[in-house]
């Protein structure tokens, strides 16, 4: 029991519809709208102090429900009553810190386990947020023994964390400014011979030539289909050769859960690696080539991490997960603030005490959803800077928020800013 202990005594949730002004293609979805939930949720600790935490999350349908048979109107408008039922679950007099009110939530399983997640993140965010700002404090600075009643030995039941707390874990020095990941989807033009006339002439980028010279980009994570050799091997190629142009230093993978055996992966990276080894030289990890459901999925992948390091991100719903990862050959784990801020602190620390390396990538996330994301990032260190790619697909929904960090919501010099960012609770401003 601890006085920064706190109850929930109130949560709202609302909608905010975004129409985006590029299509995103990843694997067999294309996506021109997003949905974001933002949830204020307010608590109250053991001295009787108040405050208003803020959580925001986008509802990506097409990422977290994937369907053929369901449209995408059912499943958002099911995503959207999920958070509404949600909202009300959150109450309680009981008095805990964060992590333990995060870890014992009851979460439904009415939607599929991942879309479940997402929604329920936005709540889980406000819920560490509020917990940094009713006891004013950066809310990363209470991942430790003075505020958490309990050790990580406790939420992973075993002695081996006994003592330690997710502080132990974070970077000495967390850096103010981080390297940006830019996503290169299916769909998207590479260069000025792709251009059709009927692109969007909003002053912003539009081929990725255009935006590797306008934002000095250096990392580039690349959909690819995961179903069609030949067009992955030539879209990583043809993205390679731009790479290679302009002085892009790293490049990812991401085969979007559809490829059904380590040989697709391994015949592609070999065949690259004969074609272009500058190329091949540039990936630094490949992103989640197999199926969402690990358990009904156990692939074994030594294969493929022995070529390149494989980082588990839709199947990584928790650290057990992550676990089970590491067993079948995943050495690595792309971290979302999307499954929850709870679930991102847990998982990043066993995977961190077990040697896996680990990114923090995310949804798309526009106005307040980036902040949260950019701080994990910032805080438990990856393999390589943080993606934020909402300045790709709806830079306009961010202005307002852009006035006070600038240079988080603007891409600058491969780089995106922190420094702006509010030092109690999350780092939202008011």
């Amino acid at each position: 029991m601890k006085k920064s202990d706190i109850c929930i005594k109130d949560v709202k949730a609302e909608f905010l519809p975004i129409k985006m002004r590029l299509p995103l293609k990843f694997g067999s979805s294309v996506i021109e709208s997003i949905t974001c939930c933002r949830v204020k949720m307010t608590v109250m600790n053991r001295d009787g102090k108040t405050a208003v935490g803020k959580g925001e999350t986008p509802l990506s349908v097409g990422w977290g429900w994937p369907s053929a048979d369901l449209t995408f109107e059912y499943r958002e408008e099911k995503m959207v009553d999920f958070c509404r039922k949600l909202a009300p679950m959150w109450l309680t007099d009981e008095f805990a810190d964060h992590m333990t009110h995060g870890n014992n939530f009851e979460l439904p399983e009415e939607i599929p386990h991942l879309a479940a997640l997402i929604c329920n993140s936005a709540f889980d965010i406000a819920l560490h947020d509020a917990f940094g700002r009713v006891n004013g404090v950066n809310t990363y600075a209470t991942y430790n023994s003075t505020y958490m009643n309990h050790d990580l030995g406790y939420f992973y039941g075993d002695e081996k964390f006994s003592g330690k707390y997710p502080e132990d874990f974070f970077v000495q020095n967390p850096p103010d400014k981080l390297p940006v990941w830019h996503l290169v989807g299916g769909k998207d033009l590479l260069t000025d011979a792709e251009r059709t006339g009927n692109e969007p002439d909003d002053g912003y980028p539009v081929t990725l030539e255009e935006w590797i010279k306008s934002d000095g980009l250096f990392c580039l994570k690349i959909k690819l289909t995961g179903n069609d050799h030949d067009w992955d091997l030539k879209r990583l190629l043809d993205v390679g050769q731009i790479a290679e142009k302009f002085d892009v230093k790293y490049l990812s993978p991401d085969f979007n859960c559809l490829v059904k055996s380590p040989d697709y992966v391994n015949q592609i990276l070999d065949e690259l690696k004969e074609i272009s080894p500058s190329i091949y030289a540039k990936l630094i990890y490949v992103e989640q080539p197999f199926p969402y459901d690990l358990e009904a999925n156990q692939i074994d992948i030594h294969s493929v991490s022995a070529r390149k390091p494989v980082f588990m991100d839709e199947s990584a719903h928790n650290w057990k997960f992550v676990k089970l990862g590491l067993s079948l050959g995943w050495n690595g784990v792309a971290l979302k603030v999307c499954k929850s801020q709870t679930g991102a602190i847990l998982s990043a620390c066993w995977a961190k005490e077990n040697n896996m390396q680990l990114m923090v990538q995310d949804l798309s996330n526009p106005m307040l959803a980036i902040i949260p994301h950019v701080r994990l990032a910032q805080y438990i260190g990856t393999i390589m800077g943080v993606e934020c790619n909402a300045a790709q697909f709806y830079p306009e929904v961010s202005k307002k928020f852009a006035v006070n960090h600038p240079f988080l919501y603007k891409r600058s010099s491969g780089m995106v800013d922190l420094s702006t960012l509010s030092n109690i609770g999350l780092g939202f401003t008011d």
